[in-house]
């Protein structure tokens, strides 16, 4: 996974944690998460907020 998958990583954040509600989590623990996940390959610095907001929006999305 990039950075660019954003729906991919939002769908493996949910499945990994579910009890978790995404819209309470703070980008830096965030951004750990998403560079913890099997399968997750690319520069840890190119996570910037911008990406992060996206990638909290679709794990929202796919809680509901």
């Amino acid at each position: 996974m990039k950075w660019t998958d954003v729906q991919a990583i939002a769908e493996a954040l949910y499945e990994k944690y579910p009890d978790v509600d995404p819209a309470t989590i703070r980008f830096t623990d965030l951004h750990n998460w998403v560079v913890g996940l099997d399968g997750f390959d690319d520069d840890r610095a190119r996570g910037g907020e911008r990406v992060l907001e996206a990638i909290q929006a679709a794990w929202i999305d796919e809680a509901r």
